[in-house]
Parts: C-alpha cells; structure tokens; sequence
C-alpha cells in the first residue's frame, strides 16, 4: 500500500467518524412531543413566626415619644395585637379620621387603618357605605370575592371581612369593624409592588393572618 492509499484511508475513518457524531447529535436533539417544559416557578419567600405585641397607643401618647415626622402621638380608642415584624406610624387625616399604617418592609406591604368616632346612625351607614365603595373599586380586576361576618363574644366588636381573589387585585383583604355605636375602624391590605398575588401569594396569606389577628384581639377604649 503507498503513501496516497494510506491517505485516503485515514481520510475515510474521519469521515465516519464526523457522521456517527452528527448522527448521535440529531437523535440526542429528538424526542418528538416528549418534551416536558418546566412548570413555572416563583422565588422562594421566607416567612417569620407569628409573634404579637399589644399596640395602645396610650403608652406612646406623651411629649417625650414622637413619631417619625417628629409629631407626638396620638391616642387611639382602640387597643390590638399586632405582628412584632411590623413598623407602625401614623398620618393626618382630614374629616375627624385618623390615620394609622402597619408596615411590612420585608415585602412592602401595609395595612392601612382609618379610624372615625361616631356620633350618630347616619354616620355609622355613611361609613359602612364608604367602605363597601372603597372595596368595590377593586371589583374589576377581582376574579371573586369571599365575605365574612365576625362578632365577638363580649358584643363589642362586629366586623365584616372581604377577600379579593385575582393576581392583578392591588387591594387583597378589606375589612370594617365597629361596635356599632361610637366606633369605626376601616382596614385595607395594600403590596406596594406592580401587582403580581400569585408570586407573592406567601407573603399575602401571611400578612392577612396578621388582620384575622388584629380584629380577633380588638378592643374600644
């Protein structure tokens, strides 16, 4: 055999050995449909324990303790339990309300609490009204809505509770409680992100557990 006949044979050998590889490439990139695509998957949330604290405003009350915009507190008729993750403040309000924000900063989220002292029935179905407007405005982006009654044991607290269902709701739990006579409190869950309750569907149930909480352990003054 010559040198050119030893050429050619070589030559042949990396040709088939081109093709196998090629031939293993296209049957590793086969499978027809049984392809399985990934289900879709949101980042991993951790949640803190459920560890509450007594929040009366009483005892912030005085010159010496001020809140973050270096006003004195005020003093609330109300007393609850609130998650100790929180950081709470407070806001003037217009109208004879009063204005106080449970903030999540972990995820953003804020519990935004009105409170208005009632001095009449009127007043009591014109805030009953409001709420239920206020709660109506998320209708459209909602995809259902769940609505309970609450009262408790001693007759001083009655509270209506709405979830809101769908990833697109910016508002997903509103409430109002009242003792039906001289107090009314209006609560409402906001995330401050674009919404998205499907990702961030942890955190939401666990904040809304935190406002089962805070109308379960509410009191007037």
């Amino acid at each position: 055999m010559n040198i050119g006949n030893i050429q050619t044979a070589k030559g042949g050998g990396i040709f088939f050995v081109l093709s196998l590889s090629l031939f293993i490439l296209l049957a590793g990139c086969g499978g027809g449909n049984d392809y399985t695509p990934k289900p879709k998957a949101y980042l991993r949330i951790d949640l803190p324990e459920h560890h509450y604290f007594v929040l009366d405003t009483m005892r912030f009350a005085d010159n010496a303790t001020r809140s973050a915009d270096g006003k004195p507190y005020k003093t609330f008729p109300f007393i609850f339990e609130a998650n100790e993750c929180i950081e709470w403040g407070e806001k003037d309000a217009p109208k004879g309300e009063r204005w106080v924000d449970l903030h999540y900063p972990q995820w953003d989220g804020v519990i935004y609490l009105t409170y208005k002292h009632l001095r009449s029935a009127d007043s009591l179905r014109g805030q009953v009204d409001t709420s239920v407007r206020m709660m109506e405005k998320h209708y459209q982006f909602a995809t259902g809505v769940d609505e309970h009654h609450y009262d408790s044991d001693d007759g001083t607290v009655h509270a209506t509770v709405w979830r809101l269902k769908g990833s697109k709701v910016a508002s997903t739990y509103q409430f109002f409680a009242t003792d039906s006579a001289s107090h009314f409190l209006r609560g409402a869950l906001f995330v401050n992100r674009v919404p998205n309750n499907d990702s961030l569907a942890p955190a939401i149930d666990y904040m809304q557990r935190d406002i089962d909480h805070l109308i379960e352990t509410l009191h007037w003054r």
